[in-house]
């Protein structure tokens, strides 16, 4: 499916539910749209603390999750980047209250496009398919439509509804659009050494990105040697 065009598009929010979700997801993309003048908000649902080895300390881990975040989306020229507080890593669910947390910022930011973590698992992989990015997923869904364009739904939020025309699905079981990052690859690979609690110990961490994002892109029928990255594109009318 063809997307509407990235000069159409002025902002776009990224939900995630923990730091580097979106840029293992999506650096390439997200640096393709901010090279097009999108301006692109990352919003993480958590700070990530489970992500730790099992003898640090977890108290430090969430400051350190959101500077290595920080440092990455700066690699791909993102510099609105956001975290929600009260909602733990591990224990992410679609509640009522991440719904309208993600409809605050949805409010806020007023994006033509949303990009956000894929609600169904994918069974053939299901490492693709964390409990946690399902919630994100499905609670960010729900926030798109109908709930940030439905007057009724939080108006004490003190914000006005919005409408987004576009949800994009990553990690999706059957994707039908691929973006083309191989001339934007090396800051995919920045942004997640960035990560450097979560990818300092991959000395394969090039091979193996590339490696999945070559796969994606002959997948969508690139040409030989073409690196992509693979999404559910959902219109909303």
């Amino acid at each position: 499916m063809d997307p509407r065009a990235d000069t159409d598009i002025e902002r776009a929010l990224v939900v995630v539910a923990h730091p580097d979700d979106a840029d293992f997801g999506a650096a390439g993309t997200l640096t393709r749209w901010v090279d097009a003048g999108i301006t692109v908000t990352l919003l993480c649902c958590t700070h990530g603390e489970q992500g730790a080895r099992p003898d640090a300390d977890i108290t430090a881990i969430p400051a350190l999750r959101e500077r290595e975040q920080r440092r990455a989306s700066h690699e791909l020229g993102v510099t609105d980047v956001r975290f929600l507080d009260g909602h733990r890593d591990g224990w992410l669910v679609p509640s009522f209250e991440l719904q309208r947390d993600i409809v605050r910022v949805i409010r806020d930011v007023r994006p033509q496009r949303i990009l956000t973590q894929s609600p169904e698992r994918v069974w053939d992989r299901i490492q693709a398919s964390h409990p946690d990015h399902l919630a994100a997923g499905e609670a960010t869904v729900r926030a798109a439509y109908p709930a940030a364009e439905n007057p009724f739904a939080w108006p004490e939020l003190g914000l006005p509804f919005w409408h987004v025309t576009e949800l994009w699905l990553m990690a999706f079981p059957d994707p039908n659009h691929a973006v083309d990052v191989t001339d934007v690859f090396d800051r995919k690979v920045a942004a997640l050494r960035a990560h450097a609690s979560q990818t300092g110990h991959r000395d394969d961490l090039e091979e193996r990105l590339r490696w999945m994002s070559g796969a994606m892109a002959r997948q969508s029928g690139l040409a030989e040697g073409r690196l992509a990255e693979a999404f559910r594109i959902c219109p909303i009318n």
